[in-house]
């Protein structure tokens, strides 16, 4: 039953003008675009190091992306605080984080859209469209789920 009620939380999102796009850097300063993970589905996941249940969801997330990164879907994770580079890296590789781990300012909103609280998940299409949000935490299950329905669709 829990799976369906976080699996509800997820929210389906209206079709866009034009594909999501966003230019973030990652702990090794590389710079990651949206877009250069067409044809994948995209999980972009904003967090922070002080949030609990975002500490909570990590092993989702790096169970989800070990699982998927070299089929049909990636994570990208967002800090959405002001920490230092040095300090996110350390973080990063603490909890061991196999995904990209990109940093961003802190605001009300993202280039996806909206952020109401952490953790904030938006889902993106291989196509590029912001399809889907979830504010709180997410497990690898309920991910691989929502695709799957999108898929069958």
């Amino acid at each position: 039953m829990l799976i369906s009620f976080c699996f509800a939380a997820f929210f389906a999102l209206g079709a866009q003008a034009e594909p999501a796009e966003f230019t973030l850097s990652d702990v090794q300063g590389v710079e990651h675009k949206l877009s250069d993970y067409r044809g994948k589905w995209v999980v972009v996941n904003y967090w922070a190091t002080w949030c609990p249940p975002c500490l909570t969801e990590i092993p989702e997330l790096v169970d989800f992306h070990e699982a998927r990164k070299d089929k049909d879907a990636v994570v990208l994770g967002v800090n959405f605080e002001d920490i230092s580079l040095s300090a996110l890296k350390q973080f990063s590789e603490e909890y061991f984080m196999n995904f990209p781990v990109l940093r961003s300012k802190p605001g009300p909103s993202s280039a996806l859209g909206p952020i109401p609280g952490l953790p904030t998940t938006y889902l993106v299409s291989p196509e590029g469209e912001v399809v889907a949000r979830q504010v709180g935490p997410v497990t690898a299950e309920l991910i691989a789920d929502f695709i799957a329905q999108q898929t069958a669709k």
